[in-house]
């Protein structure tokens, strides 16, 4: 795996974030591009939207939110140390991650453990609790 970090490279976002490592495949990057969670500069991107060493990469993925800058581009997907060098995060987007994390860690959301609609026991619950 060769990672190049001259001005001139460029890669596909898609690719580029699943080289990264942000997402497990290239098609959920994809998708992730294609449902606006994605921008490059400060502008809403689409799948072919090539990135260069020195742009600035927001995204929303797993609940949390990073604004990277790129530094290199590669193309093929690597091992994670490797995928590490690929950008570099955004001391103000570290500080946000990490109160997120401690308020999801303090604060649980009471519907995450919901799956799918009540059941008949869970209805009666709610309706008891209703009064």
């Amino acid at each position: 795996m060769q990672v190049d970090f001259e001005p001139d490279a460029r890669l596909r976002i898609d690719k580029w974030l699943w080289c990264a490592r942000f997402f497990k495949t290239r098609s959920l990057a994809a998708e992730a591009v294609e449902r606006g969670r994605v921008s490059v500069n400060g502008q809403p991107c689409k799948n072919s939207r090539e990135v260069k060493p020195g742009d600035t990469v927001v995204l929303e993925a797993h609940q949390q939110r990073w604004e990277v800058v790129v530094k290199g581009v590669t193309a093929s997907r690597g091992p994670a140390p490797v995928a590490q060098t690929l950008y570099a995060e955004t001391a103000e987007s570290q500080t946000q991650r990490q109160a997120e994390a401690e308020r999801r860690r303090y604060q649980h959301e009471p519907t995450a453990q919901m799956q799918g609609r009540p059941t008949k026991r869970d209805r009666r619950r709610i309706d008891d609790f209703r009064g």
